[in-house]
């Protein structure tokens, strides 16, 4: 329990999906909230999606709102570009020093109108589109993004590696750009923490056999989530990188599973959901799709399975697969489990793979004195998967940060540690 004299304020880590969430739920309870997050948008990797299963839901009408409600929530400090750096004192008392980058630009005079960024001489691979487009030296990561305000990415932009260039200062009629802006060294008291970092996908590159990076038309989950995505760099369109639309693609589960050792519970479901995407954008392609075994966990979703499978992918069980490059086509080997071996050509191949923890997860966890698990995800007190406490009492763990999840789970995780917090002043 807190001291009676403990302080009331929480700081939120991650502006995913539950970290929006607890930090909404707690301003309307009058709390005062912190919220840092690392990148320079709200919104986490749920707003990569186009659309979230089982209901089929557009994923950026569900975020919008909140995102929006955020940005203007009076009780809510957000902290973007903002890394904490130390952690001291205990349940009630605790005092967090955070590293604030400078974003280079004012986000009180910048309106969102862009014009910053064409004249910018450096082109980049853009991380948040998983390299299927480019951006600028500055730039907001994907259309909608928010707060739609730009950041000056330092490590390639010209003007701070020595050279003499202006060309999206000038481009501002507003006087947004400030390149004279400095790094914040932030420190603040608060009385609880709620640790909502999420998740990364393992590394596709670390199983060779499925060709990913060498063979043109494999592709990641999140990449294909991109190709899907309306305001994605093909803005939906379902395209191989010729240009031409794929007549029959492949779908593969379970990538990375026998490596990490555990199921990540959604990737099952989202790779159904891909028969959706597919069908949705190309009715008369052919969709293999290859598991080893199936996970549809609760009940809401054998229906959402069964109205997929009915779409028309042809579900087949598959060991030992082999993704080989063949004419202008894909060649998937595979066994399927009586020792006989098959093989289909497709056009695509899209990869589900395992949820990690994010590769910051081990540093996080020193910084704030808790446990992780042998999967390296924030270890809950209890022996209850379900459990928010970590091994720390005052820092509660949400959402995929604590293991792998569907939305759902961790917005219901991020309200049971608000509840924990409210309840324990």
């Amino acid at each position: 329990m807190k001291d009676k004299d403990s302080n009331s304020d929480v700081l939120v880590i991650g502006a995913g999906i539950a970290g929006i969430e607890a930090s909404l739920m707690l301003s309307k309870s009058d709390r005062k909230v912190n919220l840092v997050e690392k990148m320079s948008y709200t919104g986490g990797t749920a707003i990569k999606f186009e659309e979230v299963f089982s209901n089929m839901e557009c994923s950026t009408c569900m975020l919008s709102p909140l995102q929006q409600q955020l940005l203007q929530d009076k009780n809510i400090k957000l902290l973007t570009l903002a890394e904490v750096k130390d952690v001291k004192g205990e349940f009630g008392n605790f005092t967090v020093k955070i590293h604030k980058k400078a974003r280079y630009v004012d986000m009180i005079n910048c309106i969102g109108c862009n014009a910053c960024f064409e004249p910018c001489p450096v082109s980049l691979k853009n991380e948040f589109e998983e390299g299927l487009s480019e951006r600028k030296a500055i730039y907001v990561p994907c259309a909608g993004a928010l707060p739609n305000v730009p950041m000056i990415d330092t490590e390639h932009c010209l003007r701070f590696n020595g050279k003499d260039c202006k060309a999206c200062q000038e481009a501002c009629m507003f006087e947004a750009i400030d390149f004279n802006q400095k790094d914040e060294q932030i420190e603040i008291k608060v009385g609880s923490i709620i640790l909502a970092t999420g998740f990364d996908i393992f590394d596709i590159k670390k199983i060779p056999q499925y060709g990913y990076g060498k063979i043109e038309g494999v592709l990641s989950a999140l990449e294909f989530e991109r190709l899907y995505a309306s305001n994605g760099p093909t803005e939906g369109k379902i395209l191989l990188k010729n240009g031409k639309t794929p007549k029959s693609a492949a779908i593969i589960h379970c990538v990375g599973r026998d490596e990490k050792g555990y199921c990540s519970s959604v990737c099952c479901l989202y790779s159904l959901k891909f028969n959706h995407y597919l069908k949705s954008k190309i009715p008369e392609i052919k969709i293999f799709e290859f598991y080893t075994e199936l996970s549809i966990p609760g009940k809401s979703h054998q229906k959402f399975y069964e109205k997929m499978k009915d779409i028309g992918a042809n579900l087949i069980r598959a060991y030992n697969i082999e993704v080989t490059k063949q004419g202008q086509g894909i060649d998937i080997k595979y066994n399927n489990g009586n020792g006989k071996k098959n093989n289909v050509k497709v056009d695509m191949v899209i990869l589900a793979p395992a949820i990690v923890p994010k590769n910051d997860a081990s540093d996080l966890a020193k910084i704030f004195d808790i446990s992780v698990d042998k999967f390296g995800f924030f270890k809950e007190a209890e022996h209850n998967v379900s459990s928010v406490f970590s091994s720390k009492p005052g820092v509660f763990i949400v959402g995929c940060s604590q293991g792998p999840k569907n939305i759902q789970d961790s917005v219901s995780q991020a309200s049971a540690a608000v509840g924990k917090i409210l309840s324990s002043s």
